[in-house]
């Protein structure tokens, strides 16, 4: 299913809402290695990272079959939803 450039935008802030969640949790609970993290800290970890990866591996098969199907380059494609997604434009001012 292709999806529109608009539906990609909204899968890459998804996934980096969810990978800033996971970066969260790694400075909240700090390095497992130099103090162990208990069995809730690690389910809730763990479940962040799978739902981050998930995201990530969504979107990027969304956009490989978007570029497919619009003929365009799939980099091309990339940097563009993700320099919507990160850096958006503000909405133009409208007429009263």
């Amino acid at each position: 299913m292709a999806h529109t450039f608009e539906e990609l935008v909204e899968m890459q802030r998804a996934a980096d809402q969810a990978q800033a969640q996971v970066q969260r949790l790694r400075d909240q609970y700090g390095p497992p290695t130099r103090e162990a993290w208990s069995e809730q800290q690690t389910a809730t970890y763990e479940t962040a990272w799978r739902a981050w990866r998930d995201l990530a591996r969504d979107v990027q098969a969304a956009v490989t079959a978007h570029a497919q199907a619009e003929g365009q380059s799939r980099t091309e494609v990339e940097a563009g939803v993700k320099k919507a997604a990160r850096h958006p434009e503000p909405p133009e001012p409208q007429d009263e």
